[in-house]
């Protein structure tokens, strides 16, 4: 008995200077430079480190256009068994519900050939950041989930469950999920391995196989922007942030600019201090500069 897993990986713009489409709401991908989601790489790493313990299978799943293979030929040179791309013009301006909708259909082809045990997302993209995908293909295809994963503990092949520690603002919490389960991966989860050479040199002859709407079990209309309920109402670009005023210490002790500092906070109607009145530092008695 083995583990098969599917991981979804997204290739992303490699820049911090997103731009949107005033029209359509989506990104514009064009002319930038394009990565594999570092998330991802976490995911696809977590599936690795599985398949070598407990055996089986690891097909890496993407969506988008035909250089998007680049991504997955990435993650073929780590040793993963399979890739799939999802390449037509009627999958282009998805949001995550289309995407989903997608995907799940093209992990259901992918199970029919043979059982998948597990699918495997990043946390989040980091163009996207909305944390989606991953319980979204869990609700899609009657899955359990654990979602920001931040270490995996074991699984019982027997009892088909897996237990995984999933990360808190609080701390950490284990919890045990029934198989098949869908998983999201935080970025603490695990150290990404170096692609070796006979890896390298199989992914460069190994094909990426290439899906279309027509060879998926999908409808058209919940493709794409037309199966894309969210919309985007307004675009701006956040204000710059004019510099503030420096206060220089040089000439002047500590409670010296700190009263400064009070009086400007006062001028502009802070209420400092728990009688609801403004309050100066120079009123009290300074311990000593600093």
């Amino acid at each position: 008995m083995a583990i098969n897993s599917v991981v979804c990986v997204k290739q992303v713009p490699d820049t911090t200077q997103v731009r949107i489409d005033p029209e359509t709401g989506s990104l514009i991908r064009h002319g930038l430079p394009s990565v594999v989601n570092p998330f991802d790489l976490h995911a696809v790493e977590a599936a690795l480190r599985l398949r070598d313990i407990y055996g089986g299978r690891v097909t890496a799943l993407s969506m988008g256009p035909p250089q998007a293979e680049e991504s997955l030929r990435k993650v073929l040179g780590f040793g993963v068994n399979r890739a799939v791309l999802l390449s037509d013009r009627a999958f282009a301006g998805a949001d995550t519900l289309a995407t989903t909708y997608a995907l799940a259909a093209a992990i259901r082809k992918i199970a029919a050939e043979e059982p998948v045990d597990l699918v495997i997302c990043g946390k989040q993209s980091i163009d996207g950041d909305t944390g989606q995908v991953g319980p979204g293909l869990a609700h899609r295809l009657g899955m359990s989930q654990v979602t920001y994963i931040c270490g995996l503990e074991e699984i019982d092949l027997e009892a088909r469950t897996i237990k995984a520690w999933r990360q808190l603002e609080t701390g950490r919490e284990l919890l045990e999920a029934k198989l098949p389960a869908a998983l999201t991966i935080t970025e603490t989860c695990n150290r990404i391995r170096y692609a070796s050479l006979p890896d390298l040199i199989a992914a460069a002859e190994q094909p990426v196989e290439i899906w279309g709407v027509d060879d998926i079990e999908v409808e058209r209309e919940h493709l794409g922007l037309k199966g894309s309920p969210t919309r985007v109402n307004k675009i701006f670009a956040p204000p710059v942030r004019e510099r503030g005023e420096i206060f220089a210490a040089a000439d002047s002790s500590a409670a010296e600019v700190a009263a400064t500092v009070f009086d400007r906070l006062a001028l502009r109607g802070v209420t400092l201090g728990g009688n609801g009145r403004s309050t100066s530092i120079a009123d009290s008695k300074p311990v000593g500069d600093t």
